[in-house]
Formats: C-alpha cells, sequence, structure tokens
C-alpha cells in the first residue's frame, strides 16, 4: 500500500513539473539571402515574437544583399564603376563599413583575403549563385589579372572619400559578407529582446545564448560535403565557420575548380579541403575561414597569428587534421579516419589561463 501511494505520488510531482515547464519551444524559420538559405532557431521565446524577428531579420538580409551585391546594381556596384575612373567619390554609408574592415582583415592576413579581386572572381564565374556549366578563363587572362595585383591597399580613404591608386581593383565581399551581415543581424535580435539564438547562413553561424540552458550543439559539414566531420559545443557567444572546396565548384575537363581563388595564382587554391574557425566575431571567422584555406598546411598557424585566433581546424588534401590544443579540446571528431597534427598554443591560447581552454 506505502509502496502504490509513493509511486502514485512520484508520478503527480512528474506531473506537476511538467505543468510548470513553461519554456517556449524553439522557433525554426528559414528564409533566402546572399544566395543561400538562411536558418535561424530561437530559444526562450513566443512563437509570434519570435516569428516577427525572424521577418524583421529578413528584411535586413534583404537590404544588406542589394547595397553588397557586386554586379548587380547598388552601392557597391557604384563603388565598383568609380573605382575603374580613378576618380575621388563619396562612398556610400551602407559600404565603407566593409570597406574598412576588408582593409584591416587583408593587411591581418599577409592578403590572402583580398576582397579586391573581384575581376578574377568575375573571370570564374563565380559571381553567380551556381556556377555549374562554367569553364577556366584562359592562363593569358589570368596572367594579365595578377600581374594588376589589386589590392586594398590601393584604396586609400579620408573620411568618406576614397580613390583607388588601382583601376583593376574590383570589390568583391563573397568572402566575408556574410559573417558581417551576420554580425549585424544578431545586434538586431539583442536589440528585439532576443538572447538565445542560432543564425546559420549556409552552415556559416553566430550563436548567442544557450538552447533552454544546455550549450548549442553545432556539426561541423566533412570535408567531401557529406555527412559530419565533428561537433562543437557553444559558449555563450560564438562564430563558427568554415571554408570547403564542397561549396561552389564546376567540372571542366573532368577536373573540378572551386570558388577559393589564390589571389597570388589567379587560380582555386590547392593544398586544402576545408578550414573551420571559431571566433566571437562572424566577420573575422569568415575572412579568417578564407584566408587559411589559402595559406594551407604550410602556412595557416602564422596566418592564424597574424589575426590574432584562438581556434583553428584545417584538413589537407592529404587527409590530414591539423589544428590547434585549444581546438581539440573543444571539437567531437565523428570521423576517426583522419591523421591529426597539433600546432603550438596560437597567441590567444597563451594569453588565457590553461584551465580555460
Amino acid at each position: 500500500m506505502k509502496r502504490a501511494k509513493a509511486v502514485a505520488w512520484l508520478l503527480l510531482v512528474v506531473l506537476l513539473l511538467i505543468g510548470c515547464d513553461t519554456t517556449p519551444p524553439l522557433y525554426k524559420g528559414k528564409f533566402l539571402a546572399f544566395g543561400t538559405l538562411v536558418d535561424i532557431t530561437i530559444a526562450g521565446v513566443e512563437q509570434q515574437d519570435a516569428q516577427s524577428a525572424t521577418d524583421v531579420i529578413e528584411e535586413d538580409f534583404k537590404r544588406m544583399h542589394r547595397s553588397w551585391h557586386a554586379w548587380d546594381p547598388g552601392p557597391l556596384g557604384r563603388v565598383n564603376r568609380l573605382i575603374q575612373t580613378g576618380a575621388t567619390f563619396s562612398t556610400p554609408p551602407s559600404v565603407l563599413p566593409l570597406i574598412l574592415r576588408g582593409k584591416r582583415l587583408s593587411e591581418q592576413s599577409d592578403g590572402l583575403f583580398n576582397p579586391a579581386i573581384g575581376q578574377l572572381i568575375d573571370a570564374w564565374g563565380f559571381h553567380r549563385n551556381d556556377p555549374a556549366g562554367n569553364r577556366p578563363p584562359s592562363q593569358e587572362q589570368i596572367k594579365v589579372l595578377v600581374s594588376q595585383a589589386p589590392s586594398m591597399n590601393d584604396l586609400q580613404i579620408e573620411g568618406i572619400q576614397i580613390h583607388s591608386t588601382n583601376t583593376a581593383v574590383k570589390l568583391d565581399f563573397g568572402a566575408f559578407g556574410k559573417g558581417y551581415g551576420i554580425d549585424l543581424a544578431v545586434e538586431h535580435l539583442k536589440e528585439m529582446g532576443i538572447k538565445n539564438a542560432i543564425l546559420n547562413a549556409g552552415g556559416d553561424l553566430r550563436a548567442i545564448g544557450s538552447r533552454n540552458g544546455q550549450p548549442w550543439r553545432i556539426a561541423i559539414r566533412h570535408p567531401s560535403g557529406e555527412g559530419v566531420l565533428g561537433v562543437i559545443q557553444t559558449r555563450g557567444s560564438e562564430s563558427i565557420f568554415t571554408s570547403g572546396d564542397y561549396e561552389r565548384n564546376f567540372t571542366w575537363e573532368d577536373k573540378r575548380y572551386h570558388h577559393i581563388i589564390d589571389p597570388r595564382t589567379g587560380y582555386p587554391s590547392t593544398g586544402t579541403k576545408s578550414v573551420t574557425v571559431i571566433h566571437q566575431d562572424a566577420t573575422v571567422a569568415d575572412a579568417a575561414a578564407t584566408a587559411l584555406f589559402i595559406a594551407g598546411p604550410s602556412r595557416w598557424f602564422e596566418i592564424a597569428k597574424r589575426m590574432e585566433l584562438g581556434y583553428v581546424l584545417l584538413v589537407d588534401s592529404e587527409n590530414t587534421i591539423h589544428m590547434n590544443p585549444a581546438m581539440q579540446k573543444r571539437v567531437e571528431l565523428t570521423d576517426n579516419n583522419y591523421r591529426i597534427t597539433l600546432s603550438p598554443p596560437l597567441t590567444l591560447e597563451k594569453k588565457r589561463n590553461p584551465v580555460q581552454q
């Protein structure tokens, strides 16, 4: 009798606890922006409020796309046309912050991240969302474009006035505009009272807060483009970006060409399959993933130090994973068919307490 009463009491307590759980369910929304599918996940907010916030963010992304598209009519298209004249002009306020961030990030990456090579991107056809059916530009065309050496250092800026000392510069923010847009959108979410969310644009994301008290668990895409390489648990506000040769590519005469162009050669970078970077700032994570992909297994550590990164994982073309010790502690690999090479600690690791790594 006592046992029956105890069981009944336990069931009653469980039912009461379930009934008292007022945590709203996760909200998940989707929309298209920057030529990719954007997923937004919001925790701890009523569905109606989450939907309203998503509608606002979708409009933000549409506006950013119009402003920052290098080939469509808009502010950035106008900037690129004026650069070609060699004249001094006023930079649109929607574009100037990206130019300034781009200059700084390009300098930190020793020019491996270079938003000024829009003409090369155009020649390869990677300015289109779907490059299928493309063919490589001629060797002569690539040689000419590389010899012109467009760089962010060619842009001379004073206040909002700008001119380029090299008319071959064509700005393309595809390698970090998505990250910058995610940063702006997350700040807007915070202003609307959203404290726990993930904003994911084609696998690149920034997470804030938690999943109803638990860390967000983020999957790293496998270098093959299919499946999962590993899982990372977020710590508060963090961005996780991956650049891979599986993203945008085309095949010509049985050879595959991907969209991450090495500005030094004018050809798709070789030696790397994918790079994953964790950073609080989505803009930095986006640019760094591109720069380290181009740096490859021989220079990634040097460039990561220059860019003051704390967590890097690079998969090279020989199926070796290169990462720093702090990243090894963060990532749960689900594919163990890789040889792992650990680097010395990065600069930020040396500044942290080892317990915090």
